[in-house]
């Protein structure tokens, strides 16, 4: 390890880079093979992937899967999801087939309202800017006419500008919230560029106001916001307590339809318990995120937020019954897009967005929430019947296999052997000592 700092990294070949970066490791040589080895060989699209980030020396492998069979309001979809945890695609394939043969998830409604905010101080009178947010607001809105001319005429654009006393957050504080419909963009590029517009008009405008008290203005910062309340959309799926013997591991049916809405109630109430519910909703969402090229940090983002939107941390997704009928849903906030950014330039984003059938926005919308809702279906299953493990580790065998370099007929033999017990490394270990003893 270097003790001293480097600078200027960012000034080196990728090249120069990758051989810095190698010598760090135990043998320079074979890591730096590994480096190069998992870049593309096309040159276009090398030269393409290694601009998307900074000082990029190399590309992270993913498992990228399919989970088959998502039926969303009657149309099937073969969902690509990213994810190297064993379980979540097979977990999402499962329900996805289960609830296809029962007519599938529907979307129930979609919002598509995102948010931007510029922050300011205001150290004159505050009666004064109320006085003047009439003309301020269309000196905003008729410069921001030439950022949004593309947008409108794609349908989107600017749906509503304000001005909020933020007070309680700051003393002197105000912020202006834009609220913009971005169509098949996730947007954060325009708005940004809106709200950086309208900052430096802010200073414009009060720097040739005649007032005195037009000197006060200080402009903190101009961001869009990653929470979106207004951007989200609900799915449901639901079927008769009947439907679900198949797959209840002999509990009667009336008995597990019990056991899942007090599941769900338990997260509801119990943010200890909501928390890990949510991350299973996210295993799902993140993964087609990730192989739509959309952005999962902003997503995961949002929909931990939401889910404390009433002071209390809370599941997303919900159960009922009503007449034997048990019902499924969530409602999630998600900024997603099928145009603009990485997914023009990732070539396995690109076919992701092909394989789906090139979706709008609020139809990829749909397909990401009911992947969500087929992982946080097919883990509460699991919970209320066998356990979470006894189908996680069975699918982690593999890994563990590999981890210790076992193939061939031993490999047949651990499989089978497993297929009725209980996974872990130490008794797979344990396993493979007494057959080469």
């Amino acid at each position: 390890m270097h003790k001293e700092i480097i600078h200027g990294f960012s000034k080196l070949t990728e090249e120069e880079k990758r051989n810095f970066i190698a010598m760090l490791c135990n043998e320079s040589s074979h890591a730096g093979e590994k480096f190069e080895g998992y870049l593309m060989e096309d040159e276009t699209e090398r030269s393409q992937f290694l601009d998307l980030s900074e000082n990029t020396i190399s590309s992270f492998h993913t498992p990228y899967g399919i989970a088959p069979n998502v039926m969303v309001d009657g149309r099937v979809y073969h969902v690509p999801m990213a994810i190297e945890e064993s379980s979540v695609v097979a977990a999402a394939s499962h329900s996805a087939r289960f609830w296809a043969e029962r007519g599938g998830f529907h979307v129930t409604r979609v919002t598509t309202v995102k948010l931007g905010h510029v922050y300011f101080t205001w150290l004159g009178y505050p009666e004064y800017i109320w006085e003047r947010w009439h003309v301020l607001k269309l000196f905003l809105l008729e410069r921001l006419k030439k950022l949004t001319i593309n947008m409108v005429r794609r349908g989107g654009g600017i749906l509503s500008l304000e001005l909020i006393d933020a007070a309680k957050t700051a003393e002197n504080l105000f912020k202006l919230e834009l609220k913009v419909e971005t169509i098949n963009s996730m947007g954060a590029n325009f708005i940004n560029t809106c709200l950086e517009d309208m900052a430096e008009a802010l200073d414009l405008f009060f720097a040739v106001d005649n007032d005195p008290e037009g000197k006060k203005c200080q402009v903190a910062m101009a961001i869009l916001s990653n929470y979106t309340p207004e951007c989200t959309v609900t799915v449901e799926a639901s079927s008769h307590i009947d439907h679900f013997k198949p797959i209840s591991e002999r509990l009667p049916v009336g008995v597990f339809a019990d056991k899942m809405m007090l599941a769900y109630q338990i997260a509801k109430n119990d943010p200890s318990r909501a928390v890990t519910h949510n991350k299973g909703i996210m295993n799902g969402v993140d993964a087609v995120l990730m192989a739509t090229g959309n952005d999962y940090r902003a997503a995961e983002a949002a929909a931990h937020a939401f889910a404390a939107r009433d002071g209390q941390y809370r599941s997303l997704s919900w159960c009922s019954m009503q007449d034997d009928i048990l019902t499924f849903g969530m409602t999630i906030p998600l900024a997603v897009g099928t145009v603009g950014g990485i997914t023009n330039l990732h070539p396995l984003a690109r076919l992701s967005l092909e394989i789906l059938g090139n979706p709008t926005a609020k139809e990829l919308m749909g397909i990401v929430a009911s992947v969500g809702l087929a992982t946080n279906f097919a883990a509460i299953r699991s919970l209320i019947t066998t356990g979470i493990q006894k189908g996680h580790m069975r699918l982690h065998l593999s890994n563990i296999l590999n981890t210790l370099n076992v193939d061939g007929t031993l490999r047949e033999e651990a499989e089978a052997w497993f297929i009725n017990r209980k996974v872990s490394f130490n008794a797979v270990k344990h396993f493979l000592h007494e057959r080469s003893s």
